[in-house]
């Protein structure tokens, strides 16, 4: 084999080697940079989940002290349980939460309550009432339950 050639493929060797170690090096990087990446999606969605359970817990001890409307604190429970813990709803006591839920989803809230017509909103809130004292008890057992919930994962 000529000497030429010989240096010509060591030469490519070299090429090749230098190449390969670039592409190692950036895939490295790359990878290292996914990693901080999840890392850190993964801290924002532990905050997310404690915020919520503390928002729980919260909620909870105002259905307890009476500081919040019975119906508002099961939309509120259902909203947050559906993210943190929705086998709960299925479960006793918890299940008030979404009977509340379901019984008062048809109703406007916010902006589109202020928008409807006094006489239907009284209707609605009188319904809505209704609703409120025939679960009361269990929306306030199931308060305390939740609140002494711990929650997993």
């Amino acid at each position: 084999m000529p000497q030429w050639l010989q240096w010509s493929l060591i030469i490519a060797g070299l090429i090749a080697i230098v190449l390969l170690a670039v592409f190692i090096r950036r895939q490295t990087g790359l990878l290292s940079e996914n990693r901080k990446r999840q890392a850190k999606a993964e801290a924002f969605q532990t905050n997310r989940r404690q915020d919520m359970i503390r928002s729980v817990h919260v909620i909870a001890m105002a259905v307890e002290e009476d500081q919040i409307e019975y119906s508002e604190a099961c939309l509120r429970l259902k909203g947050l349980l559906d993210h943190i813990a929705p086998e709960l709803l299925e479960q006793s006591p918890f299940s008030v939460f979404q009977e509340v839920h379901d019984q008062l989803q048809h109703m406007p809230t916010h902006r589109a309550r202020q928008a409807t017509e006094t006489k239907f909103v009284d209707k609605m809130d009188k319904e809505r009432f209704e609703v409120e004292q025939k679960h009361a008890d269990a929306i306030r057992r199931a308060a305390t339950a939740i609140r002494h919930h711990s929650f997993s994962g």
